[in-house]
């Protein structure tokens, strides 16, 4: 008797064992949206259209071993406007966007996965424009650009700034130039990254207001099941010292 309850016992916990796994089906996909954030996303030739192998980046190389080591399925695309992909990832189950920074705002917004980075928020002066500014609240008598929905722009329309909005962050590179804007509010290292592709250096850092993360950013509707293995499988691939190396790859 006590040997059949001990076999009964075991089946159970492989019967239940199967189940779980069994929540998820076999053909279940993420779709993963991302847009050209350099160094953390971006395509491989630069255009604003890209798939899978034509991605890559801090944040894509560490998205994709994550998917691997969790067995979760997806497809993977690079598009813009950021504005369209953070509207689709709000409105459609099983959809994914990185790299979006965590903020009190989006917190409820969707399910998070992370952090795979860290940045900061500044505002950038012209090269020879010597701007000073201790805080945003004096920020605020200057012209500044943003991306639009950006989580930089969406944290100075909070602080009752009105930054003037971009749907390229790029576009904002020219206007700091030509002086149709005082100040650039953008995220660091993609800023400068982005400037040294235009041919731009020595633009002066005015003021680094805050430091953020960067998440894989999931439908609310995702299943926890999978919000749960990705987040198992980025925690051992910090501990295994991957994400540090894929950073210092491109840093």
């Amino acid at each position: 008797m006590l040997k059949f309850l001990k076999s009964s016992l075991v089946f159970g916990l492989l019967f239940s064992s199967f189940t779980a796994q069994a929540e998820l089906p076999s053909y279940y996909k993420v779709v993963l949206l991302t847009e050209n954030f350099p160094p953390f996303n971006m395509a491989v030739d630069d255009k604003n259209f890209a798939r899978d192998d034509g991605i890559d980046g801090i944040s894509t190389e560490i998205v994709r071993e994550m998917f691997k080591r969790a067995g979760i399925g997806y497809t993977l695309s690079l598009r813009f406007p950021w504005d369209r992909l953070y509207k689709l990832t709000l409105d459609k189950p099983s959809y994914g966007l990185f790299s979006t920074t965590r903020t009190p705002e989006r917190e409820p917004l969707f399910k998070w996965v992370g952090p795979l980075a860290k940045t900061g928020w500044v505002l950038l002066s012209a090269p020879g424009n010597n701007i000073s500014v201790a805080s945003l609240e004096e920020a605020g008598k200057y012209q500044i650009g943003a991306y639009k929905n950006d989580a930089v722009s969406q944290h100075l329309e909070s602080q009752g700034l009105k930054p003037t909005n971009a749907l390229r962050d790029q576009e904002n590179i020219k206007k700091l130039l030509s002086g149709k804007i005082d100040l650039w509010a953008t995220t660091d290292p993609v800023g400068r990254y982005l400037a040294k592709q235009e041919g731009v250096t020595g633009l002066n850092t005015v003021l680094r207001f805050n430091d953020a993360e960067l998440y894989l950013a999931m439908n609310k509707d995702t299943p926890d099941e999978v919000v749960q293995r990705l987040q198992k499988a980025l925690d051992e691939l910090r501990a295994e010292g991957f994400v540090d190396e894929m950073t210092n790859n491109y840093l």
